[in-house]
């Protein structure tokens, strides 16, 4: 292999990754993306974009999946996101549920061709896989010879490695061709090490830094609002949150809470909300684009999602750099490493409904608690979790790879 040009060169591999189908998917992944970039890094990106309807279509009956289908085959093949070149390599595989520890087996001979065109035009340096499995499972499979890091962000350790042997296998086999894991915290890289890693190290994800919000939205007029930007999944416990903002109607009778995101969830919220007697102060908004989302949450006065399994958790950075103070769950390896980062994020234990609607009356009665409690998480976000900062280690890691 050639020795690194002056300028580093990437080849990016994720199975999530923004589409023209879906902009928010994998967001976090183009975002480092472009932070190497604005660090000195060249990058291309191939994304495992697995064409095969998903599992509440195919049983909606034939012409739910036969549209989803057509869905899937029109993305694009070639798109240009930001700047960056991305090519989305279509494959089939079996179910998620049973088979997903197998997907880097069937995406490793298109991935490989991919792979071997691209060098042909773009020299890279490297390839970055973004999780375990499928991805750094089929880079592995491919066959290059180039070096790899891999990127775990929560996953493949709390899930994937799980899924009895086959899952751990992959997980291990994923991890272990890696010359260097990046975790999104140390208690991913930790578990990382101990499911086949042989060197890692931690890199958080970043976010902007918005201007600083003078008042938060509604204030003024003596309404507040929560707020929780997440898909609508079991533990992401939105559903804490109802039963919280119901214990708290009688001291905060015009608190609201906005969901945004969608998902399996919905329904089942949506009832718990109208059996709570609370829908009326709650807004569904769905799924918004990034930016759309952002603007809604930051327009709030307190983040909450007390989430399990959550790895790192972006969304509660991207809140705290506006100014808003958030709640997470204790005992989560992200949650826990951005607390102990600086203030203006708060834990409670899982499924404490009295505990956390503590918390959130505790800030909400005090204005001044929570204007301080505001810009204090803004400052730990601007001293530890930037995308600059992201972009400048992600950068130095490829470079020690190298050497």
């Amino acid at each position: 292999m050639s020795a690194p040009s002056s300028t580093l060169r990437v080849a990016v591999v994720a199975e999530f990754y923004p589409s023209r189908r879906d902009p928010v998917w994998g967001i976090w992944a183009h975002r480092q993306v472009l932070a190497a970039r604005a660090a000195g890094a060249e990058l291309r990106v191939i994304v495992l974009h697995r064409v095969v309807p998903p599992r509440a279509s195919l049983a909606a009956g034939p012409a739910a999946a036969a549209r989803a289908l057509r869905t899937l085959m029109s993305e694009p093949r070639e798109q240009l996101l930001d700047g960056v070149q991305i090519h989305y390599l279509p494959y089939v595989s079996p179910p998620r549920d049973a088979h997903y520890p197998s997907w880097g087996a069937w995406a490793a001979p298109g991935l490989a061709v991919a792979l071997r065109r691209l060098r042909g035009a773009f020299r890279f340096d490297l390839v970055h896989a973004h999780n375990a499995v499928p991805a750094a499972d089929a880079v592995r499979r491919a066959r290059l010879g180039a070096p790899l890091v891999v990127s775990v962000h929560g996953g493949d350790v709390l899930h994937t490695a799980g899924r009895g042997p086959a899952g751990a296998e992959a997980v291990s086999r994923g991890l272990g061709a890696a010359r260097l894991v990046l975790a999104n915290s140390q208690g991913i890289a930790e578990l990382s090490a101990a499911n086949g890693a042989r060197e890692t190290r931690v890199v958080h994800l970043g976010t902007d830094l918005p201007a600083p919000a003078r008042t938060r939205h509604g204030e003024a007029a003596g309404e507040q609002s929560l707020v929780t930007v997440a898909h609508l999944v079991a533990r992401k416990r939105h559903a804490d949150v109802l039963r919280a903002l119901a214990v708290l109607g009688d001291r905060h009778p015009r608190l609201r809470y906005k969901v945004i995101g969608d998902g399996p969830e919905r329904t089942a919220l949506e009832g718990l909300a109208a059996r709570l007697e609370v829908s009326d102060r709650v807004d569904f908004l769905g799924q918004l684009t990034p930016q759309e989302a952002l603007e809604q949450a930051r327009r709030c006065t307190l983040f909450v999602m007390p989430s399990t399994e959550e790895a790192f958790g972006v969304v509660y950075i991207e809140a705290m750099a506006g100014g808003l103070p958030a709640i997470g769950c204790r005992g989560e390896p992200g949650p826990e490493e951005i607390a102990a980062a600086g203030d203006g994020f708060v834990l409670v234990p899982p499924g404490d409904i009295e505990r956390l609607s503590q918390r959130i009356d505790e800030l909400l009665t005090d204005r001044q608690r929570l204007r301080e409690a505001g810009q204090r998480a803004r400052a730990t976000v601007a001293a530890n979790f930037t995308w600059e900062r992201c972009g400048e280690q992600t950068l130095s890691a490829y470079r020690d790879v190298l050497r």
